[in-house]
């Protein structure tokens, strides 16, 4: 039988079984699979059976399901993968391995309570260092002997050094509004997600009274910044060029319009 195991850094919370039932994702005690964690939405992505596979799909979360370091709506789940849900990592396994040690969680088919959800604090933004470890760490490779998962993501893996390493000026991204309505006129990107859209909890905060809740996000990784669109209902042009479904890589000069904002992208020394 699949399973469903839940981790923060490399302890695993939580094992859940699952069969053809929908597994739900989520802060809300309502969830099969809760995530307790302010980075993770009320109901945030769910696990369900369709056709001959098990699929992992976002359900409109605002920071997101990441898959090999690409945001997702909606994917089909090979054994291994890893997602990475606001600051924890959800591993999907299809056959049942051996016993393994649960740091204060449970095992089995988790139900879901009868009870009314409670009204959560607002979702925070993931925009953490932390984070950037969380990335890193899903490039680990599988356990010896299972199959292959995930390819390997494109931030690296912290490398352990024998010797403290010579001091490096990193590259830092910076947003310059140039037309559009926006609480600042330039905004260094430092952290590894950056919101742009009306929710008081955007990075970059749209001020039209009509500009959509989350436009579009910048993540930052170890070989640059990188923006797409949350939905397929938002228009994002980069140098004119209309984005589609995924992501773009950022390059100094370019220039971003999305949500009635037109941006361009630089790069300085930190």
């Amino acid at each position: 039988m699949a399973k469903l195991y839940l981790k923060f850094e490399d302890r695993i919370l939580r094992q859940v079984l699952i069969s053809r039932n929908t597994v739900t994702i989520g802060r809300q005690p309502d969830n099969i699979l809760q995530v307790d964690n302010p980075a993770v939405s009320g109901h945030h992505a769910k696990v369900y059976w369709e056709a001959d596979h098990y699929v992992l799909e976002d359900t409109e979360s605002f920071n997101g399901t990441y898959i090999n370091n690409q945001r997702i709506r909606k994917v089909i789940l090979k054994d291994g993968d890893k997602a990475l849900i606001g600051k924890h990592t959800i591993e999907f396994r299809d056959q049942a391995d051996a016993p393994q040690r649960i740091a204060g969680g449970s095992v089995g088919q988790a139900q879901p309570m009868a009870i009314k959800p409670p009204q959560l604090a607002r979702t925070s933004v993931l925009d953490t260092a932390k984070a950037k470890e969380m990335f890193a760490s899903l490039a680990a490779a599988a356990p010896a002997g299972a199959p292959a998962g995930i390819q390997t993501f494109t931030i690296s893996a912290r490398r352990p050094a024998t010797s403290a390493p010579p001091a490096v000026r990193q590259t830092i991204g910076m947003l310059t509004i140039v037309k559009g309505r926006t609480e600042q006129q330039s905004y260094v990107l430092t952290g590894t997600l950056t919101v742009i859209g009306r929710s008081k909890m955007a990075g970059i905060r749209l001020k039209r009274w009509f500009a959509p809740r989350v436009a579009a996000s910048i993540c930052r990784a170890e070989d640059g910044y990188f923006i797409f669109a949350s939905g397929s209902h938002i228009k994002l042009t980069v140098n004119d060029a209309v984005i589609g479904g995924g992501q773009t890589q950022l390059n100094e000069g370019d220039v971003i319009e999305v949500a009635g904002i037109r941006a361009v992208f630089s790069l300085c020394k930190g």
